[in-house]
């Protein structure tokens, strides 16, 4: 698999924390390339269950951003192994990848040294599981950004690093569309009328839904979330991410809904209100894991916005 180029994948090669920048630089040597790209650090922490997720997320990342990837798999032997390889990006490129594995404790200590100095450091929890010990606090204080699933770890927005969720990110679509609905003057003279909310959320991942359900709330000038209802459903798309949104009350209905094709970039929009009745199609592109990574890397959110979100979506667990 040349990821869409006629490179080949170089390594892995088992190398040391101490002897990783010769084995890259042994690596280096053996392409054709004449630069490489310094664009920065991405530092991914996770276990062997997520490990090729993480893998696939990174390599889609095609090299913007981070041309040194540095994953720390938590949950290995207390033999600390490092593997070294040179990723094939499009454009005829590589990224360097450095993979280590080892307990938590011992990775505290490895991945300092291998951090690449003078560029941009991005760290990304890429668990399901709350961090234990001081890894991830250890590397917050040298990250510029924090990439995490916030409510989950119970990381609240931060001033000194940029703090980017996921599944936020991943559900600007969504709040870009609603926002174009009611661009319409005659729909917006309806945001007093609503006083219900339902979300429906792929899979059994609901926090990204509850972090879309605070941002509508705080929108209306809700102070918490006793109105809303969450839902699983079925559209086809990752889970976590939104199915659809419906915001009710007294005779008003607007409603955002996904089909069940995993390839429809469009939803359904119905209004209701008065004796309108309106139906049409907005653009909602699916994220893939690793395009949500490449937009919080690109453009780190970090406003009030977010933060009132993330409050009211707090109160609910």
């Amino acid at each position: 698999m040349t990821d869409g180029t006629d490179l080949k994948p170089l390594g892995p090669v088992d190398t040391t924390v101490r002897k990783a920048q010769v084995t890259l630089d042994e690596l280096w040597v053996q392409t054709s390339v004449e630069t490489r790209a310094y664009t920065g650090n991405i530092i991914a922490l996770t276990v062997k269950k997520h490990l090729r997720r993480v893998q696939e997320a990174l390599a889609g990342l095609e090299g913007r951003y981070a041309g040194r990837q540095i994953i720390g798999v938590m949950d290995g032997t207390d033999d600390l192994t490092v593997h070294a390889s040179l990723v094939p990006q499009r454009g005829g490129l590589y990224v360097e990848r450095l993979t280590l594995e080892a307990s938590a404790e011992q990775l505290q200590g490895a991945i300092l040294p291998l951090i690449r100095p003078a560029t941009v450091n991005h760290v990304w929890w890429g668990a399901d599981s709350r961090p234990g010990g001081t890894l991830l606090a250890e590397l917050t204080d040298l990250a510029d950004q924090v990439i995490v699933d916030s409510l989950t770890l119970d990381m609240p927005p931060s001033r000194h690093y940029a703090l980017a969720d996921l599944g936020w990110s991943r559900s600007a679509p969504w709040r870009e569309a609603l926002a174009q609905v009611f661009d319409s003057p005659d729909a917006a003279r309806q945001l007093p009328n609503i006083d219900r909310l339902v979300v429906r959320h792929a899979g059994k991942k609901d926090l990204p839904a509850r972090l879309y359900a605070g941002f509508v709330a705080s929108t209306l000038g809700w102070t918490n979330l006793k109105n809303v209802e969450f839902r699983s459903g079925r559209c086809g798309r990752e889970n976590g991410d939104l199915c659809g949104v419906e915001l009710l009350g007294d005779g008003v209905r607007f409603a955002l809904s996904a089909s069940g094709s995993a390839h429809s970039d469009v939803v359904s929009l119905e209004c209701r209100w008065d004796g309108v009745n309106r139906e049409s199609e907005v653009p909602v592109p699916a994220m893939t894991l690793a395009d949500g990574l490449a937009r919080v890397m690109a453009r780190p959110e970090r406003g009030e916005v977010f933060e009132h979100a993330w409050a009211l979506a707090k109160e609910t667990l």
